[in-house]
């Protein structure tokens, strides 16, 4: 191989690897402005809860998401029944947290 070659193809791995990295954060940044969404936290809370999220080395808010339709249901029930929402506000949160 040429050296122009190695050069180009050093090149696309780094820029990959940026990438990769960037859409890891991107991810983990949506994630965890769910969970926040989820919980309805707001002002230091919010800011806690995702300083703790983002630093995190392991996606923890992807331990957090439920595996199965059914856990999501049980999640979002729990989290509609803690804020105390009746009737068409609780049918519109649950329609939102179980498209998630």
């Amino acid at each position: 191989m040429n050296p122009i070659r190695i050069s180009l193809l050093a090149a696309a791995v780094l820029f990959s690897t940026q990438v990769m990295a960037t859409n890891s954060q991107q991810d983990k940044m949506t994630s965890c402005n769910a969970d926040a969404k989820t919980k309805a936290l707001s002002g230091d809370a919010r800011k806690t809860f995702m300083s703790t999220c983002l630093s995190a080395s392991a996606p923890a808010p992807a331990a957090s998401v439920p595996a199965t339709q059914q856990d999501k249901m049980k999640t979002c029930n729990a989290d509609a029944t803690a804020q105390s929402l009746k009737g068409d506000a609780r049918k519109s949160y649950m329609s939102t947290c179980l498209k998630k």
